[in-house]
């Protein structure tokens, strides 16, 4: 008992915070197994989806192995009957060795920091954003996360997730996550774009009945997060659970590692990173808590954590960072610690973008000028308080000190 939390009394406290309601998890899947952590809060359950097959670098495994992928007789042998042809078995990837691995002794290779070709470009941001902006909405209905959500359709049949939140703050800390990704190089968060509701204006006028059937105060401002189907549900690797490996550079923790295998491990090193500096509890975090009860609970889906077809990770539901997250960082910060300590390998834009962000001492305002220039609701719902801005900075300052650390440790 002495390793809970202190009591009864923090359980409630979590249960009045209420925050981990649900996942944004694509609708119409089936649903899965609660969480320990979210019955204890006593939460509904996320959905679950069958995982997706991802595509694989097979051109670069026939290569080592001084085979070819050309179409016909080549990638055909003779069968048992007379004049019969059966199709070669596909070869399976190669595990890389750690220094086709790991570049400069703690960064992710070239070769293996390949970006994803899902992730979210800037152009993609923008194009999305605008058509978020513009576009009018043609149907609203329950869905994305929390009762006071919603799932929006627009006309040309592209969606949104409608996050309005238990209060602003969690808007705001969905919206800052999303501009704080960016100023980082992490494409792995959707588009976002904020919104001002009026069920007598043109963008709102064909759902007002919906909105002023929803649990909204008059006029709010909320956020629309670009909604993607066909996710499938991420496990955390073995390197990332506690008491088996590490994400060091070193030969047991890189053993086995196929390159597919190795552009994921570099999406997981930058959400490490994305979840310290924004102090989300809400996915990692969580399952570190639940470890207390449930000593298998890193072996099921990572919550607001989903991956497309195509091998890309997305950070969904960002609303317990910086501001939520901020606010209740005593509670959590052991266990961001904790996943701190399983990583010293990093993709070489992060480290060089948070080495900016240390040396300008000036983190919240890059953030701030970058919101106000991209956001033009951004007046509107405000920004960090002085003392987040200052957090934002220490954990930023504490993020270089730690790579530096490994770079140390083994940079030789």
């Amino acid at each position: 008992m002495k390793q809970l939390l202190p009591g009864l009394a923090l359980l409630s406290l979590l249960g009045w915070l209420s925050f981990n309601s649900e996942s944004a998890a694509p609708s119409g899947s089936p649903p899965a197994a609660a969480k320990t952590f979210r019955t204890l809060l006593a939460v509904s359950l996320r959905p679950e989806q069958d995982q997706e097959g991802e595509d694989q670098d097979q051109g670069e495994t026939a290569r080592r192995r001084g085979g070819s992928l050309a179409p016909g007789r080549a990638g055909l042998e003779r069968g048992a009957g007379p004049g019969s042809l059966q199709p070669l078995p596909t070869p399976l990837p190669l595990p890389l060795s750690p220094g086709e691995l790991v570049e400069q002794g703690v960064f992710w290779s070239r070769r293996a920091d390949r970006s994803p070709p899902a992730g979210f470009s800037e152009l993609h941001v923008k194009r999305w954003q605008h058509r978020a902006r513009s576009s009018r909405l043609l149907r609203l209905e329950r869905g994305c996360g929390r009762p006071s959500n919603r799932l929006a359709t627009f006309t040309d049949g592209s969606r949104a997730c409608v996050r309005y939140g238990i209060n602003p703050d969690q808007v705001l800390g969905e919206s800052l996550s999303f501009y704080l990704s960016r100023l980082l190089g992490i494409r792995n968060v959707p588009a976002l774009a904020l919104s001002r509701v009026n069920a007598n204006g043109d963008q709102w006028l064909r759902v007002r009945h919906e909105v002023q059937a929803a649990p909204w105060a008059d006029r709010p401002v909320v956020s629309l997060s670009e909604w993607l189907g066909n996710l499938s549900e991420v496990v955390s690797p073995a390197a990332l659970r506690p008491g088996t490996r590490s994400l060091h550079p070193l030969a047991r923790d890189l053993a086995n590692v196929t390159e597919r295998e190795a552009r994921e491990l570099a999406q997981w090193s930058d959400l490490i990173l994305f979840d310290y500096l924004t102090a989300n509890f809400d996915r990692l975090a969580s399952n570190l808590l639940s470890l207390q009860w449930d000593s298998r609970v890193m072996e099921r889906s990572t919550n607001n954590l989903h991956r497309t077809p195509r091998g890309a990770l997305v950070f969904i539901d960002n609303e317990a960072g910086l501001v939520h997250g901020y606010r209740v960082l005593p509670m959590w910060e052991r266990y961001h610690d904790s996943l701190l300590k399983t990583l010293c390998i990093f993709r070489r834009d992060t480290a060089r973008r948070l080495a900016e962000l240390h040396r300008s001492r000036d983190a919240a305002g890059q953030l701030l000028a970058l919101y106000m220039a991209s956001e033009p609701l951004a007046p509107q719902l405000g920004f960090l308080s002085q003392e987040h801005a200052q957090m934002l900075q220490t954990r930023t300052d504490r993020l270089h000190k730690h790579i530096q650390q490994c770079k140390a440790k083994y940079g030789k």
